[in-house]
């Protein structure tokens, strides 16, 4: 009887989440089918025309369409490969680090930034790269011209993916850490006494013991390929520079929220997301060959 009475009480928990799952996740697939109509807000969905798969045709006939595509791939694959190394690297420094205190406090404070909004960073970021700048005053030092890197569309994806793995770096290496923590030790102690370095350890004992962490994040990641972090590029950039930072999420916003062309939008949409699903399922069906990882 008790039982019952404490799962009613964890299931109340939930239920806000559930809610909030439902009205934000679960409804709006119902309005997907804008994707499909020629959608006028005065006669709604049931009154709207059918258009079929024209606005996916109309999509990829846009001239921009391809270099929407590419960015936000592009972006995408780069955050992937640098917060899986960069994350790693770290956690790998951080674990040689023989002082606990040090250890603790190095750690708090690198995860912090994972909690600061992009709306903040962004308006420090601005201060940072530019033109008066303290990156261009440094450059100043060395005799080097400012650079308008808000500006510049050769510099700002580099910005782009710097500034978030500077953000996530930190959190990202938790993960690692905690896989640090279940190598055994007995197999530092053997390496010892066989005469290895603390290079030699760090290859034969360290890399191997997180292999398993790293390939089971990498195939994970796969599923975000088509998501570059639109707080971050919607906070960050410019007209000046869409060519190189302008991707699926922003565009989205721009033609369904600006432009008020939502059956477009929601095509746009549609396509990302069904395309993000099977990069999941493929993510997950790697994952478990590779990884041992399962859901199910």
């Amino acid at each position: 009887m008790r039982t019952k009475k404490n799962g009613f009480h964890y299931n109340l928990m939930v239920l806000p989440g559930i809610v909030f799952l439902a009205l934000f996740s679960i409804v709006p697939m119902f309005y997907a089918v804008m994707a499909f109509q020629n959608f006028k807000p005065g006669r709604g969905i049931r009154g709207s025309e059918w258009v079929g798969l024209d606005n996916i045709t109309y999509l990829f006939q846009l001239p921009d369409s391809r270099q929407i595509f590419f960015n936000t791939i592009f972006l995408a694959v780069l955050k992937i490969i640098a917060n899986l190394i960069v994350p790693l690297v770290f956690a790998l420094l951080l674990n040689e680090v023989r002082q606990r205190f040090l250890r603790k406090s190095i750690q708090t404070i690198v995860y912090l930034p994972h909690f600061l909004s992009w709306v903040l960073l962004a308006t420090i970021f601005f201060d940072v790269f530019s033109l008066d700048g303290i990156v261009n005053k440094v450059f100043g030092l060395f005799g080097i011209d400012p650079v308008l890197f808000y500006a510049s569309n050769k510099w700002f994806p580099a910005i782009i993916v710097g500034t978030d793995v500077w953000k996530e770096f930190g959190f990202n290496a938790i993960v690692y850490l905690a896989a640090l923590t279940g190598i055994n030790p007995v197999l530092y102690e053997a390496a010892n006494i066989d005469g290895a370095s603390r290079f030699r350890q760090l290859w034969h004992v360290t890399l191997p013991g997180v292999r398993t962490t790293v390939v089971l994040l990498g195939t994970l990641a796969l599923g975000n390929v088509m998501n570059a972090n639109f707080d971050q590029i919607f906070n960050m950039y410019n007209p000046l520079v869409y060519q190189s930072s302008d991707i699926i999420d922003t565009y989205v916003y721009r033609v369904g929220l600006n432009d008020l062309q939502y059956s477009l939008a929601t095509a746009v949409g549609l396509f990302k997301s069904v395309v993000s699903f099977i990069l999941v399922v493929v993510s997950y069906v790697l994952a478990s060959r590779f990884a041992n990882y399962r859901i199910f």
